[in-house]
């Protein structure tokens, strides 16, 4: 029996075997979640049910499109890059029918200014300036440039075919807006790919990001496109039928197409035209240049900013949207929420799996010390650490490869190195989240919580148009 016998220390290996036995069983399920995730885009790949078409970019890029299309960037202190993205956008899509609308807040002048400068003698560029001062949440800000939509289409009798979503950092595809003009007839809400931008300042942190979009833009979303299951919005490089987003002004009963209480409206977004019955599509071409027809972008470079963006990611689409649109759907959209809301599991199980190297190492000095004794593994948790161990190996694989296709082999390496730290940021964003979201069951109020942009990829010598 266990008792007086027993000393601190080997209380602690009676622990540490018990959390062993958790990680080990949290990590198997987690495994074979994503393994199925594999299996199912092996297959669709080697069947040809899923691939990715390739376009003539000389004859799709500046083709003329099928309506006038309104560009919605909101913007909340992004002085640095609006003006560059604005540039950008405009010389990117260089179509008549295209009109720009920036949504700036009366108490941001620094940004209202640069868009102003920006948009100087630009006749398709607008800027809507939100009375309220920021910030807000960024669906409160596309509300408001929402209503400056409605305002110039009564004043000049013309309606949008399509609404696309940007943020202001975004560096535009070309091909993306012909893309979407042709895919919209057959689609309500359409999403291309994100592709994060190397930052030879930031390898890691910024670096992670590269990893994790590379393969859940190329595996996740293409296998979830192709089940048929709701496919959420990025919140940028997004195309939404002018149609629907009336419809849900007038049915949802928000004070805008947009729900402003929500943080992550965008994810919520393209589910809930899922839900209401509309088709959803996931846009994944490549141009005969071999470039990924996506929107690019940077992403945070310091710890600090990237733990923040997850947190509202986090707290926005596991927590919050757990209350906010439940379970419904079937089976497939049932076990895709399921997995987009494993965050803070994942980040409690990541947690005691690094807490389990450190008493290991404790454990294993008082063990040669003669100051603890040894627990043998039962067979269960020794079966679970080999199945494990080869799914860790394999994850890599896939994760390196990934990265590897869109940003080469060093980099393909580099995110098999990654790897820790995308963990150590999950946990740290988990925490996070999981105080912010009780705070605002206690009647916090959750406003955007916006990342800072220092730099925009246009900018960068050598970066593609």
């Amino acid at each position: 029996m266990l008792g007086a016998a027993f000393t601190p220390l080997d209380w602690l290996a009676v622990v540490h075997r018990e959390l062993l036995l958790f990680s080990c069983l949290f990590f198997a399920l987690g495994s074979l979640d994503e393994f199925a995730i594999d299996v199912l885009y092996l297959v669709g790949r080697l069947s040809g049910r899923i691939r990715t078409p390739v376009i003539d970019r000389q004859a799709v890029e500046g083709r003329d499109l099928s309506g006038p299309v309104a560009v919605i960037v909101p913007a909340w202190r992004e002085e640095e890059v609006i003006g560059a993205t604005m540039r950008h956008l405009l010389a990117a899509w260089p179509q008549k029918q295209v009109r720009l609308y920036v949504g700036c807040y009366a108490n941001d002048p620094a940004t209202i200014e640069a868009a102003a400068r920006a948009a100087r003698g630009r006749a398709r560029a607008r800027i809507v300036i939100h009375s309220g001062p920021g910030p807000t949440t960024k669906a409160d800000c596309m509300n408001r440039v929402y209503r400056a939509i409605e305002e110039d289409e009564r004043r000049e009798d013309v309606r949008f075919r399509m609404v696309v979503i940007h943020d202001a950092e975004d560096m535009v595809d070309p091909a993306a807006l012909p893309l979407f003009d042709a895919a919209i007839a057959k689609a309500e809400l359409l999403q291309i790919p994100v592709l994060p931008s190397p930052q030879a300042p930031s390898r890691w942190v910024s670096g992670h990001y590269m990893d994790e979009f590379a393969e859940a833009h190329a595996k996740a979303m293409v296998v979830r496109n192709w089940l048929g299951a709701g496919i959420p919005s990025a919140g940028v490089g997004c195309a939404i039928a002018r149609d629907r987003l009336a419809i849900l002004d007038t049915r949802s009963g928000w004070r805008g197409p947009f729900d402003a209480d929500s943080l992550t409206e965008d994810y919520e977004l393209g589910l809930r035209v899922a839900e209401a019955g509309a088709k959803v599509a996931f846009l994944r071409v490549r141009g005969d240049d071999g470039r990924l027809v996506a929107t690019r972008a940077f992403f945070p470079r310091r710890l600090e900013t990237a733990v923040r963006q997850k947190t509202r990611w986090v707290c926005g689409i596991a927590l919050q949207g757990w209350d906010r649109m439940g379970w419904s759907g079937g089976v497939i959209d049932g076990w895709m929420r399921l997995r987009d809301r494993r965050g803070p599991m994942a980040a409690l199980v990541l947690f005691a799996a690094y807490l389990l190297l450190v008493l290991s190492a404790v454990l294993l000095v008082a063990q040669q010390l003669g100051l603890a004794r040894s627990l043998a593994l039962t067979p269960l948790i020794g079966t679970l650490l080999v199945a494990n161990a080869i799914s860790l190996v394999w994850r890599s694989a896939f994760r390196g490869i990934f990265t590897a296709r869109e940003y080469g082999l060093e980099e393909g390496i580099r995110a098999v190195l990654r790897i820790p730290l995308g963990n150590f940021i999950a946990i740290l964003a988990g925490r996070r989240a999981v105080v912010q979201y009780v705070a605002s069951l206690r009647g916090t109020m959750l406003t955007w919580d916006k990342t800072e942009h220092r730099g925009h990829p246009s900018l960068v010598p050598g970066a593609p148009a």
